[in-house]
Order: structure tokens, then C-alpha cells, then sequence
């Protein structure tokens, strides 16, 4: 039986949004929780570390999958019952990883994306659990001998997998915005936006917890929507005004200030209606006592707007944790290719046909998405010279 935690169409339940801040071009929706739980709580728990590389299976040394990447900080997720307050955060610093020396660098060798640590408490990598299950997407390659396929597909299946983002740092604008904005008192999070496309989502318990990781934003990796803009003017203020002819009394001042609240909160959802209320597909990832950790993604459909990220459900299904991540158009096509054969169980002729396109056209499709290794190189020559001859 399916946990009902489990997201099948993500909803931002147990939220409700402000009105924006704009800073230049880029648009911020801080985050409200009016409700706020006492028995889950986060913290950032900092590297520093210019690589980190995260076993995936084995032992820390041993041999296995290997995630490598740039990691400035963990979360540690502390689910303990509240009356430990006083010592809410003793366990933070714990031991993580093992620095050792790779030529002139210093790596920080990790274990899994998600690691328990003591009865209520485990560390995370956020985002980083997102993206290694975005790049694992289909990684075994075919499992059947089809002819086409090259020597290395059939014994490794995909290469190493790798996907470019940019630093939060990257963009001035960001840490302008960031360090400019008063913080709502019942504030737990932020839509960010860049020429009015939604480029991420944060979302955490406790309000404190949002202040404390507020700054992370810089650190946190952002796909090219976040540097892509840069030649378009600034955001355009919205503006809603209230209606003076409804107002005859405080009273009637707090029920227009109230509509006005509601109206840019849903007009803030109708912006970010390419994630919330969208279908995705979700993976549990851990059970964290009553909270449920899970990743998910999006459908992949090139011609849509896309996402990845990591959710924390409550067992009401309220949204206790979300980070995001917006897929460029290359990264979806990407992802859509390899789903695409996955489900025609690697099958060309069959691929193609539900594509609606041709064996040729999806073989030229495979090699311009950095997939030309997986077929034969005389099968991708021909395929190649199918495509040259009908255009």
C-alpha cells in the first residue's frame, strides 16, 4: 500500500504566501506557516571544503558509486520531542566525512546523501539528494543485447553522469536581495524567482530554522535560468490597491487589506504554477518517525516547465521541507531521452515510434544530448546520414 505521504501532486499544504519583494529582476515570495510544528527541526551543519565526494554504496573507501561536487553545507534533521530544547542543537557537530589530501586539494570524503546519526536525528545533503537521483535516472542503460548498442552501454550502461549549475554567489543580485529584505516574523521559506520564472523554492519548519539558513540561499546550486536573464530589465512591480469604496470603518479597512493579502497570494501560486499542483513522480527516500524524506521530479515533458527537488512530509501531508530545483530546457530533454527508451525497454524502433519520430532522428537526438556513446559507431554514421539526406 502506497504512504499517503508520498506526493503525487505537490501542494503547498499547511503554507500560504506573502506579497513579493523585488530586487532588479529578481522577485521574492517569502514563505508563511501559521501553524508551526514543535517536533521537527533544522539546522546547517558547514564544510567549507572547495570538492566533496559522497559514497553512494560500500564503505567510505571501499569501491562504488561516487558522488563528487562542490558541498559548502549539510542539514542535520532533528525530529526529538521539544522538551529537549535545551539541548535542541548538542549534536550538530558531530564528526562527518574524512578530509584527505587529493594532490594540492583537500576532499572531504562523505557517506551516503542521507546518513542517521543518532535516534532522532540524521544528516542530509540538500539538493545534492535531488540531483543524484535526477543523474540515476536510467543509469543501468539497456538489459537487453540489443544490436545497436555499444560494447560499453551493454557492460556499464551510462557513463559518469554530470550536470552544470551555478552558486547562488554567482549572482550579485541574489545577496543584494537577500541581505536587503526584512524577514516576516512567520516567515519559513521563499520562492525565487528571475524575470518572473520561478527558479526555486525553500521551505523549512520553524521560522527560526529560516533565519538561520536564510544566507544559505548563496551557497545553494541554481540551474542557468539563475544567469540566463541578465540582459532583461527589472521585475515589474505588481501593484493591488485597495478599494476606497468599501471602506467605512476599521473593520471594513482589515477585510480589504485581508482580500488584498489573499489576492497576491494566489496570484504568487498562479506564477509558480509550473510546480505546485503539477503532477510529479516521488521516491521515498527516508522514514524520519511521523516525517516522511522523499525526492521527486517533475514530469520531464521538454515542451513544460521542470523541476527536481526534495520534500519532508508531516503525517497530516503538510510540506514541512521543500528545496527545488528548476531544470534547464538541455538538462529535461536529457532526462526525457533516456525515459523515453527506459519505459520501450531500450528499443529503438519502438522509441521512436511513440517520440513520433524516426530510428534516425532519435539516434542524432541521442548523440547531440552527449548519449552517442551508448549506440555502435557505424549504427550512428548511418543514422546521421539518414537525417543529412532528408532535410
Amino acid at each position: 500500500m502506497k504512504d499517503a505521504r508520498l506526493i503525487q501532486k505537490l501542494e503547498p499544504r499547511g503554507l500560504r504566501l506573502a506579497p513579493s519583494q523585488v530586487w532588479g529582476r529578481l522577485r521574492l515570495v517569502p514563505v508563511l506557516r501559521d501553524v508551526v510544528r514543535d517536533d521537527l527541526r533544522l539546522s546547517r551543519r558547514g564544510y567549507g571544503d572547495a570538492v566533496s565526494v559522497v559514497t553512494l554504496e560500500g564503505e567510505l573507501k571501499g569501491r562504488g558509486l561516487r558522488y563528487v561536487t562542490y558541498i559548502p553545507h549539510g542539514l542535520v534533521v532533528d525530529w526529538s520531542p521539544r522538551q529537549a530544547d535545551a539541548t535542541y542543537g548538542t549534536r550538530l557537530h558531530v564528526q562527518d566525512g574524512k578530509k584527505v589530501k587529493a594532490g594540492p586539494l583537500a576532499v572531504r570524503l562523505l557517506h551516503r546523501m542521507v546518513r542517521r546519526e543518532d535516534k532522532h536525528q540524521l544528516r542530509m545533503l540538500p539538493l545534492h539528494l535531488a540531483m543524484e537521483g535526477f543523474l540515476a535516472l536510467h543509469f543501468g542503460g539497456p538489459e537487453l543485447a540489443w544490436a545497436e548498442y555499444s560494447r560499453e552501454a551493454l557492460s556499464r550502461g551510462l557513463s559518469p553522469r554530470s550536470e552544470q549549475a551555478y552558486p547562488g554567489w554567482s549572482e550579485p543580485l541574489l545577496d543584494g536581495a537577500l541581505r536587503t529584505f526584512e524577514l516576516h516574523e512567520r516567515q519559513v521559506g521563499l520562492l525565487l524567482f528571475n524575470a518572473d520564472e520561478l527558479l526555486s523554492a525553500f521551505v523549512v519548519p520553524h521560522p527560526e530554522d529560516y533565519r538561520a539558513l536564510h544566507r544559505t540561499l548563496l551557497e545553494d546550486f541554481y540551474g542557468e535560468l539563475l544567469l540566463q536573464f541578465g540582459f532583461l530589465s527589472e521585475a515589474p512591480a505588481l501593484g493591488l490597491t485597495l478599494d476606497d469604496a468599501r471602506v467605512r470603518s476599521l473593520e471594513d479597512l482589515g477585510t480589504e487589506v485581508s482580500r488584498m493579502r489573499a489576492d497576491w497570494a494566489d496570484f504568487h501560486a498562479f506564477m509558480a504554477g509550473g510546480l505546485f499542483g503539477v503532477d510529479v513522480t516521488s521516491r521515498e527516500v527516508y522514514e524520519a518517525g511521523p516525517f516522511l524524506l522523499q525526492r521527486f521530479h517533475t514530469r520531464l515533458v521538454p515542451s513544460e516547465e521542470n523541476h527536481l527537488g526534495e520534500a519532508i512530509v508531516g503525517p497530516e501531508g503538510t510540506l514541512e521541507y521543500l528545496k527545488t530545483l528548476r531544470l534547464s530546457a538541455a538538462q529535461t530533454r536529457r532526462a526525457y531521452l533516456l525515459q523515453q527508451l527506459a519505459e520501450a525497454d531500450w528499443a529503438l524502433d519502438e522509441a521512436a515510434e511513440v517520440m513520433r519520430t524516426t530510428r534516425a532522428d532519435l539516434l542524432v537526438r541521442l548523440e547531440n544530448a552527449g548519449f552517442g556513446y551508448l549506440v555502435k559507431p557505424h549504427v550512428l554514421e548511418e543514422a546521421r546520414r539518414a537525417v543529412g539526406k532528408s532535410r
